[in-house]
């Protein structure tokens, strides 16, 4: 966890925490609601077991808008604050000749947390974006392994003192997978330093997310995975075991995939989440 930075003097206004929260409250109602629409709207069948396999790949030349909700639990000293983000992460590829892409992979978080800060009350808005670049060829390598590496950057966008690092950061971000029937299966990782500039602590930080998924059929695909962050400045371990199960369905037009899970943090700071923690998924799928 970081602490308060001279930059930001005060939290949001009320005025505009009250813009905020409508709109959060408005996303979450909107995933229910299409996560209960999955339960009657099945996908296009010829098109779901191909979208399935793509969704299972981080770097397919595949359109998406995933909107994810996580809800965390007993942060803070005290164990008493709770904290609901909505990531935001497009993901755009673009052709760059006939045998190479580059994927853009962008994080944006949209925060509420509370009581996780002694004193501090609540804060609503915007925290740092995770920018993303994978350079991947389009046809799978040896051994049917798929790749892509490229740079990826941490931006300052945090709206509040206590939702940003404060810091610029890059550095390398890899993925590597397999498909074979059924199945996909992987690592996706990154790591930041701090390149100057803000007031925040200095950033020096891995980040692993092994990851595997089953191609159920249907459109149903179970997932479970890790997203292990190392904090080597202050040699801290943040890893929570997640696992997803998702549903792709057409609405009018639009393909979709929906999806919820549950996850456990297996270890966390003193400071950080403990306990179960919740997820919700809605992706915005524009196919070919």
């Amino acid at each position: 966890m970081y602490r308060p930075s001279r930059r930001h003097t005060a939290d949001l206004t009320p005025t505009l925490q009250r813009r905020l929260l409508p709109v959060l409250a408005a996303l979450s109602t909107a995933l229910i609601g299409t996560l209960s629409a999955a339960l009657s709207l099945p996908a296009h069948a010829a098109n779901e077991a191909d979208l399935a396999k793509q969704l299972a790949n981080p770097v397919a030349a595949l359109i998406s808008v995933p909107v994810q909700l996580n809800f965390d639990r007993e942060i803070g000293p005290a164990r008493e604050g709770t904290r609901m983000t909505a990531n935001i992460q497009p993901v755009v590829p673009f052709s760059l000749n006939e045998n190479w892409n580059i994927i853009s992979r962008t994080i944006l978080p949209v925060v509420h947390q509370s009581d996780i800060f002694p004193g501090a009350g609540s804060q609503t808005g915007l925290g740092d974006v995770l920018q993303s670049l994978f350079f991947s060829p389009k046809a799978p390598g040896p051994g049917g392994v798929i790749w892509g590496v490229g740079p990826v950057f941490l931006l300052p966008t945090g709206t509040n003192s206590l939702l940003t690092a404060d810091r610029w950061a890059a550095g390398p971000t890899a993925v590597a997978l397999r498909q074979t029937g059924h199945w996909s299966y992987g690592i996706l990782a990154n790591h930041l330093w701090s390149m100057g500039g803000g007031s925040g602590r200095d950033i020096n930080q891995t980040f692993l997310q092994p990851f595997v998924s089953y191609l159920a059929g249907g459109g149903w695909t179970f997932g479970m995975n890790l997203e292990a962050s190392r904090d080597w400045e202050r040699e801290q371990w943040s890893v929570p075991i997640n696992f997803s199960a998702s549903k792709l369905l057409k609405v009018g037009n639009q393909m979709l995939s929906v999806g919820a899970g549950v996850g456990y943090w297996i270890e966390s700071p003193e400071a950080g989440p403990h306990g179960w923690r919740f997820r919700a998924v809605v992706t915005w799928l524009f196919p070919k």
